[in-house]
């Protein structure tokens, strides 16, 4: 149940000029610049997506896919294989995610003395929102297991992979997190995910 709209699915010249700056500093241009450039207008906009996903709203979702696209810059000089790239960036962006979000939550949690209040979920409306709502008031290992799960279609072995977790951690909060949505969303769970899945196979078709 892959949800990447076509226009989700490639860059613009545009949006690499908004990361050339950050990518210059972090370490000098090479002439292979140009092959990471190409990946970058290939992959951006699924990484992006997957990005909104994980995080909950766009804003998050760029910073969280500049990192991801950061950290790939760095070791582009390095990748002795690129025939699995979309892999690669997936598995990235998402173990970013899980690490600077627990980071996160460690410091509001010294802060505050206490675990932060996560958001609540949005009232009822179009069913995709409601959805990716709820999906943002998960823990965030459990949200990029239904991400890789539901989104993406992988399996337990390829999700665990992606996230650097055993099989068993991938069924467990797999498990956890069907079970909190089930109970937000109640007796429409099923519809509801039914629904985006239907309008992901439409945009996908496109």
């Amino acid at each position: 149940m892959r949800t990447a709209p076509p226009q989700a699915t490639r860059g613009t010249g545009d949006d690499f000029e908004v990361s050339a700056s950050r990518l210059r500093a972090a370490r000098p241009a090479s002439a292979d610049d140009e092959t990471f450039r190409r990946c970058f207008d290939e992959h951006v906009g699924s990484v992006r997506f997957t990005a909104r996903l994980l995080c909950g709203d766009w804003h998050r979702a760029e910073d969280l896919t500049q990192t991801a696209f950061l950290k790939v810059y760095l070791a582009w000089p390095r990748l002795t294989s690129r025939e699995h790239l979309g892999g690669y960036l997936r598995q990235v962006v998402v173990r970013t995610f899980v690490s600077e979000h627990r980071r996160l939550w460690r410091r509001l949690e010294w802060l505050t003395d206490s675990t932060p209040e996560r958001p609540a979920a949005a009232a009822p409306g179009d069913d995709r929102i409601v959805l990716l709502d709820a999906l943002a008031t998960l823990p965030a290992r459990q949200r990029a297991v239904l991400v890789l799960r539901y989104w993406h279609d992988l399996g337990i072995n390829e999700a665990a992979a992606a996230l650097g977790c055993t099989a068993g951690t991938v069924k467990s909060q797999t498990f956890k997190g069907l079970a909190t949505l089930r109970a937000r969303l109640g007796e429409q769970f099923a519809e509801r995910v039914a629904a985006s899945s239907s309008a992901d196979g439409e945009d996908d078709g496109a």
